[in-house]
């Protein structure tokens, strides 16, 4: 017979308490330090942000081929002394862009040029440097998500390629009668520079959130919405790319009249290439190296993009979440504003300024589309008070 209690015994007393339930098997997986790797991601995010404004200035002070050699650690330090710049200085008149348009230049001028792309390479290196103690500290620290470790390497491995295509870029101008690097060259390394920037905004909006919210923020997908933003991504690619062929070339100054280009909408010789020996080239080399058709193609995707922007944000603007339609209003409201920076960089013969600008403004273009990509496959869902979904 069991014994009396006290009436001050709590209930329940002596007995064991009930394990709490377990939660799901995403809950109970290691997290790893995801808050830390996204910081750790936008510092890199920046980084080449800022190295594709350093990136398009070389290119529009004609910096880039200054540096005559590819030295990726000794590289790292600029001439200490008098005989060191001089040293340097003759190994960039032994070049074309030297001995065909610079040349009776300076030392003091080259100075000028020669930190542009000093600065820009020292970048590069800062910013192999800042993945490699990330990924190294937060590997041994056991902190990476799980899925995440073969991502954060793909980072070292594109960057590692784009330090590669660099110097390939340069080398092209260093010989024959070349004043600049090769378009296509550029076009590439620009082109990788964009696709290392579209996997960084990624995953830093992809540890916005944890995966538990990721996948119940799944289930409301929008499908068809995100095709075309998939699209619109796509399509921005190409005519970015386009731009570096148009930069180039300086194809940006050479119709400097709009709508028309000198008065004819479709530009005269545009499939004309001089071979230098008196005759012309194979007619696709115009497409890299003829100013006019490249430019025409560039103005032609532009207009077309932007009918087809205009298409996604109508989309877009039907989406069932608030969240959603903004990221749309936003991209729509760059896309205008990067047509309109483009139309005055032509109408300016690509004045520095205007010229960087519109270079920022397709950066700026690239997240937001990415954005909105996102919130199309992961919708973030308001409340019934904000009248949304």
């Amino acid at each position: 017979m069991a014994g009396k209690r006290s009436i001050f015994e709590e209930v329940g007393a002596g007995q064991s308490v009930p394990t709490p339930p377990k939660g799901g098997g995403i809950d109970a997986r290691p997290k790893g330090a995801r808050r830390g790797i996204r910081l750790w991601l936008v510092a890199l995010f920046l980084l080449v942000v800022t190295m594709i404004a350093v990136g398009g200035l070389t290119r529009l002070t004609d910096s880039g081929l200054s540096i005559t050699e590819w030295r990726p650690v000794t590289g790292a330090l600029p001439p200490m002394s008098a005989e060191a710049w001089d040293a340097e200085f003759q190994k960039y008149r032994e070049i074309p862009e030297y001995q065909l348009q610079n040349k009776g230049m300076s030392l003091e001028d080259f100075k000028v040029i020669y930190w542009w792309e000093w600065g820009h390479r020292q970048l590069g290196r800062v910013i192999g440097l800042v993945w490699a103690v990330g990924f190294i500290g937060f590997a041994l620290a056991k902190q990476i998500p799980p899925g995440w470790t073969g991502r954060l390497l793909l980072l070292g491995a594109l960057g590692g390629a784009q330090g590669a295509i660099g110097w390939w870029m340069v080398s092209s101008g260093l010989g024959g009668e070349r004043v600049d690097v090769a378009s296509y060259r550029l076009a590439t390394h620009l082109g990788l520079a964009f696709v290392i920037l579209g996997f960084l905004a990624w995953y830093v909006l992809l540890l916005g959130r944890s995966e538990a919210e990721l996948m119940t923020a799944r289930r409301g997908r929008e499908a068809k919405l995100f095709g075309l933003s998939t699209g619109l991504l796509h399509f921005t690619f190409l005519q970015i790319v386009l731009g570096a062929l148009v930069a180039g070339i300086d194809a940006g100054r050479a119709f400097p009249t709009w709508p028309l280009m000198n008065g004819s909408f479709f530009p005269a010789d545009a499939f004309y290439v001089p071979d230098g020996a008196g005759g012309s080239l194979p007619v696709w080399h115009a497409f890299f190296e003829n100013p006019g058709l490249v430019q025409f193609l560039h103005r032609m995707s532009g207009y077309l993009l932007f009918a087809f922007g205009v298409v996604v944000w109508l989309r877009g603007r039907r989406s069932a979440y608030r969240a959603t339609q903004g990221a749309f209003n936003a991209v729509m409201a760059m896309l205008v504003a990067q047509m309109v920076l483009g139309i005055v960089t032509v109408l300016t013969v690509a004045h520095l300024h205007v010229a960087i600008t519109h270079q920022i403004g397709a950066v700026i273009l690239w997240v937001l589309i990415l954005r909105a990509r996102h919130l199309s496959q992961y919708p973030v869902a308001g409340s019934i008070r904000e009248g949304t979904a």
